[in-house]
């Protein structure tokens, strides 16, 4: 008789991970400060413990973890949006769905900005805080409104692929599947290739999914060796807030959203993010996350692929709620460092900024800083109070993006129930997820090959 221990599942490993590499990383800024590292000479090399461990094995192979998600994220979506697309009975729905989701995604952005504001104005991080005489930050330069719309358009989908614009990716996938759906048999042939292959890179997914609990550590033990617990100490209060404010968007807006919208168990979508929130604290990216959340959609929400490939992809694009509270707190907090008094129509012009530029500049770099120095820009505040924030912004980041993966999913399952694309059952199953995972990981044990 087998007397095995029962095995973890993949959320405690994950969660083990990240603790570890926590512990792990306070440990090691303790203890190899300047007066208390030490060196070794390999080859008549001086070299320091303490760099080969965060800045060699941690950095590594955290970096290779997060490379090898991102390396999904485009075939991924291309080939998950492509089988979607062509298996859509009606063309009107795909309209339909591209106008449920945006709708969702910037009505989500405004009520997390307005209720950052609103906390910011309460609260009043800014008070008390220095004028820094010192304070620089170059902003990027914004897209134009007219280039914005342009961009989204590929001229060449394979550079598109190589240089990951999502957008890009997801128009090319959106045609090349209607497309595929108005070839007849060819496109059926060809439909069955794309499923065939939407079934590997899922494989490809749970295998690395077995894997995230060490690259996980490796991501959090490095950062929180490089972290300056004094710059938070500093802004205490603003860290603290836009934290109060995230957590209250995620459990307060999309529960009522989620209850309102499509009368179903807010505790149940909370319960199966688990794996993919704590994929997006670590990596801090939406788009490395991506095939975790998808695969969370599909599998654990029941959110039909028709549905989930369009919306999820399309949220870890354009959805900005988390960056969003960033932005209303971080508005505020520099407006009250500066001493500058914000009247009504300037947090009104906050809101609709924030609101707008979420969408138009979602695939620039640096999204969430650019966004800031546009919203600062518009209501004559100086941009270089960002760089009072830089120092808390990397933890604060990781904390926004589990909000927003949160929302991506959030946002799948409103617009699958509302299409009748939504495995209500699945859904309310609290073990089926649990079942699938078991599966999964015991066909990767046992048939390696």
């Amino acid at each position: 008789m087998d007397q095995s221990p029962p095995k973890l599942s993949l959320t405690a490993r994950i969660f083990i991970g990240m603790i570890a590499g926590i512990v792990t990383g306070t440990l090691l800024q303790a203890l190899f400060d300047d007066s208390g590292d030490f060196a070794f000479s390999v080859f008549g090399i001086t070299v320091s413990t303490y760099t080969v461990l965060v800045e060699g094995i941690f950095h590594v192979i955290g970096q290779v973890f997060i490379n090898s998600l991102k390396m999904l994220v485009v075939p991924l979506v291309f080939v998950s949006l492509v089988c979607g697309i062509m298996n859509l009975t009606e063309p009107s729905k795909l309209g339909r769905l591209g106008g449920k989701s945006v709708l969702l995604y910037v009505s989500t952005t405004a009520i997390a900005i307005t209720l950052a504001m609103l906390a910011a104005i309460v609260v009043q991080p800014g008070a008390g805080v220095a004028l820094p005489t010192d304070a620089q930050y170059v902003a990027k330069e914004a897209p134009s409104l007219a280039q914005v719309l342009i961009d989204i358009f590929p001229d060449n989908p394979f550079e598109s692929f190589a240089q990951g614009k999502m957008l890009q990716v997801i128009v090319f996938a959106v045609l090349f599947g209607v497309a595929m759906a108005m070839a007849g048999k060819a496109g059926k042939r060809l439909g069955g290739v794309f499923e065939d292959l939407n079934v590997v890179i899922m494989r490809l997914v749970t295998i690395l999914m077995n894997l995230a609990p060490y690259g996980v550590f490796a991501l959090l033990a490095k950062l929180f060796a490089d972290i300056n617990p004094d710059t938070i100490f500093s802004l205490l209060k603003y860290f603290l807030l836009v934290l109060a404010v995230l957590v209250l968007h995620a459990f307060g807006t999309y529960s009522v959203l989620l209850s309102m919208l499509a009368r179903m168990n807010p505790l149940m979508l909370f319960r199966k993010m688990r794996d993919a929130a704590l994929f997006a604290f670590s990596t801090a990216s939406s788009s490395a996350t991506l095939p975790v959340t998808l695969e969370t959609a599909t599998k654990k929400l029941g959110v039909k692929n028709s549905v989930a490939s369009f919306t999820v992809p399309l949220g870890s694009t354009i959805n900005m709620d988390g960056t969003a509270i960033m932005q209303g707190v971080a508005t505020v907090f520099i407006a009250q460092v500066y001493g500058v008094d914000l009247t009504t129509a300037d947090l009104l012009m906050v809101i609709l900024t924030a609101t707008l530029a979420s969408v138009g500049t979602a695939g620039v770099p640096g999204v969430g800083l650019l966004m800031l120095a546009m919203v600062l820009n518009q209501v004559n505040l100086p941009v270089e109070g960002i760089a009072l924030i830089i120092g808390v912004d990397r933890l604060l980041d990781m904390t926004r993006t589990a909000v927003n993966v949160t929302g991506d999913c959030m946002v799948a399952c409103i617009v699958g129930k509302s299409e009748g694309e939504l495995d209500v059952e699945r859904y309310n199953d609290p073990d089926a997820a649990q079942r699938d995972e078991d599966l999964d990981f015991e066909h990767f044990d046992r048939n390696p090959g």
